[in-house]
C-alpha cells in the first residue's frame, strides 16, 4: 500500500499544483481546503490511512496552527510539512514547536518538496517505533501499535480486543515468526493489567530436569545447584501477564503442574513447605496443532481444554501481504537509526519484490532481510540490489551476484611462503572450482593447475616442478596422462633428462 498525503490549504489552485506534484511523486493524495475540515478527516477513520500533511498555515477559521494544536490534544502524531508565503523565522518557530517536522516557502518547487517529504516520513516512522519500542518496555503496548492494514489481521485485532477486556486463557496459534509475543503484549496493554510486570517463558529452551524450577521457583538448597532461593516465572508474573510461547514443548511430567496451578491459583516451590498463591493473566502460544499432539499422546487432553479457552489464529506473512509495507517502514527506521545511516525507505520496486516474496519465516524473517539490506545499502534508498537472494526466488526480478575472484595459492614447497595468484573469475585461464552445482574432480582440478604452471613459469620444467613442490619423474608422468606434453620446453626437458 502506498503512502497517503493529505493536503490542507484553502487557495484551490495551490491545492491542484500541489496535488499534481505528490502524485507525480508516487504518493496517494488527499485533500482539505480548510484547517476545519482537515480536523474532521484526521478524527474519522479515514485520517489512519494518512501517512503525512502539508499544511497550510495561513487559512481562515482553523489555520494551521489550530490544526497542529488539535492534533496535539488528540494524541495524532503524524508528520507536518508547513507551508507559508510569509517566511518569518517567528513563524517557523511558532510552527516548529507546535509539532511541524519540516517547512516550505510558497511557492515550493517539486525537487524541495519531495526532499521534504522523504525526510519528514523517514522522522515520522522512526519517531513512531521510538513510541512502540517505549510502550513495549513499559507494558503498555496497544493495538494500534500494530503495524496492519490488512482485513485478516483486522478480525484477529477484533478478536484479541474482545479478550483483553476479560481474564480469558488465551491461546495463539500460528506458524514461527508471526508475531505471537507482539500481540500478547498488545493484549496485556489494552487491559486491566497495563503497565504490569509480561514475563515470558519459552517452554522449549528449558531442560527437562528445570522446568519446575524456573516455572514454580525453589528454596534454596532444594537440590544440588539451589544456593539462592528462586521465586520462579509464575510469581514473577504474579499481578501481571504469564506468556508460555512453544507450550507444546513443555514436558508430560511438568504439564500435569502446570495444570494444578492454572486450576488452583497457587504454585509448589521445590523444597518449599507451602504453596504460593499468585494472581496472573495466561497467554499460551504454540507453532504446532495441540490438538494433534493430543491425539498422538504428546500433551494432556485435560491441559489442553484449559489452556484453549480462547483461542486466536495469527495469519502468515503471506495471507496479509498489506502488511508488508508498514512492517518494512518500521523495521527500515530502527535499523537505520541503529546503523547510522540515512535511508529513506524502499524504492517502488523493491516494496513490489517484498510484498510478491512467501517469506516462510514470516515477519521474523522479514525483519532479518531488512537488517541486512541497511548494512549493504550505501545510497538513501533500498533497492532490488540488497536483496539478491530473494529476488533471485520472485520471477520477474533477477538480480545477478558476479562471483568474487578466487585465490589460488602456489607453494614453492619450501621456507617461501605461498605466492598468491588472484584469478579472476571472467579470466579465460581461470581455475574454476565447481562445475554446475557440484565440485569438480581431483584430477580435474589437478591438470588445470599444471597447465596454469606451464603457462605462468613458460614451460621451464625446473621451475615448474619446484614451484609445485613435487618431483620432475611425477611431473613428467602427469604431463603424459593428461596429454601436455606439447607446453613443456622441449631444450629444458632435454636438460633436465640429461641431468
Amino acid at each position: 500500500m502506498t503512502t497517503t498525503v493529505l493536503i490542507v490549504d484553502d487557495d484551490p489552485v495551490q491545492r491542484r499544483l500541489l496535488e499534481a506534484m505528490v502524485r507525480r511523486f508516487g504518493y496517494d493524495v488527499l485533500t482539505a481546503d480548510s484547517g476545519a475540515v482537515a480536523v474532521r478527516m484526521l478524527s474519522s477513520p479515514e485520517g489512519e490511512a494518512v501517512d503525512l500533511l502539508i499544511l497550510d498555515l495561513v487559512m481562515p477559521d482553523v489555520d494551521g496552527m489550530g490544526v497542529l494544536g488539535d492534533m496535539k490534544s488528540r494524541g495524532i502524531d503524524k508528520p507536518v510539512i508547513v507551508q507559508t508565503a510569509h517566511s518569518s523565522i517567528e513563524t517557523v518557530v511558532s510552527a516548529m514547536r507546535a509539532g511541524a517536522t519540516d517547512f516550505v516557502v510558497k511557492p515550493v518547487g517539486a525537487e524541495r518538496l519531495q526532499v521534504s517529504i522523504k525526510n519528514a516520513l523517514r522522522v515520522g516512522a522512526l519517531e513512531d517505533e521510538i513510541r512502540r519500542m517505549k510502550r513495549r518496555a513499559s507494558g503498555t503496548l496497544a493495538f494500534h501499535d500494530l503495524s496492519t492494514r490488512s482485513g485478516e489481521m483486522a478480525r484477529v485485532v477484533r478478536l484479541a480486543e474482545r479478550a483483553a477486556k476479560s481474564n480469558i486463557p488465551i491461546l495463539i496459534e500460528g506458524e514461527s515468526g508471526v508475531g505471537k509475543e507482539v500481540l500478547a503484549r498488545a493484549i496485556q496493554g489494552s487491559s486491566d493489567r497495563r503497565g504490569k510486570p509480561f514475563v515470558t517463558v519459552n517452554c522449549g529452551a528449558i531442560p527437562d530436569n528445570l522446568v519446575e524450577s524456573i516455572l514454580f521457583g525453589h528454596e534454596k538448597g532444594a537440590f544440588t545447584g539451589a544456593t539462592e532461593k528462586h521465586v520462579g516465572k509464575f510469581v514473577e508474573a504474579s499481578g501481571g501477564t504469564l506468556f508460555l510461547d512453544e507450550i507444546g514443548e513443555l514436558p508430560l511430567e511438568a504439564q500435569v503442574k502446570l495444570l494444578r496451578a492454572i486450576q488452583e491459583g497457587e504454585v509448589d516451590p521445590v523444597g518449599g513447605r507451602r504453596s504460593v498463591r499468585v494472581d496472573i493473566r495466561l497467554i499460551s502460544a504454540t507453532n504446532k496443532s495441540l490438538l494433534d499432539q493430543v491425539k498422538q499422546g504428546q500433551f494432556r487432553e485435560d491441559l489442553y481444554y484449559r489452556l484453549n479457552v480462547f483461542p486466536i489464529m495469527l495469519p502468515a506473512l503471506r495471507a496479509r501481504r498489506e502488511d508488508i509495507p508498514e512492517l518494512a517502514k518500521s523495521f527500515v527506521a530502527r535499523f537505520a537509526a541503529e546503523e547510522g545511516k540515512r535511508i529513506r525507505g524502499l524504492s517502488a520496486e523493491a516494496a513490489a519484490l517484498l510484498q510478491r516474496y512467501d517469506w516462510p519465516g514470516n515477519v521474523r524473517q522479514l525483519e532479518n532481510a531488512l537488517f541486512r539490506a541497511v548494512v549493504l545499502c550505501d545510497g538513501d534508498e533500498l533497492t532490488i540490489s540488497e536483496f539478491p537472494q530473494i529476488a533471485a526466488q520472485v520471477e520477474g526480478f533477477d538480480v545477478r551476484i558476479p562471483p568474487a575472484p578466487q585465490p589460488f595459492a602456489l607453494s614453492s614447497g619450501g621456507a617461501e611462503p605461498p605466492r598468491i595468484i588472484q584469478v579472476p573469475v571472467r579470466d579465460p585461464n581461470a581455475i574454476e572450482l565447481t562445475e554446475g552445482s557440484e565440485m569438480r574432480r581431483m584430477d580435474d582440478l589437478e591438470r588445470d593447475i599444471i597447465r596454469f604452471a606451464l603457462q605462468h613459469y613458460r614451460g621451464h620444467m625446473s621451475e615448474v616442478s619446484r614451484k609445485l613442490g613435487i618431483g620432475r619423474s611425477t611431473l613428467y608422468r602427469k604431463l603424459k596422462d593428461y596429454g601436455l606434453e606439447d607446453g613443456a620446453d622441449a631444450g629444458d626437458e632435454g636438460d633436465e633428462r640429461a641431468a
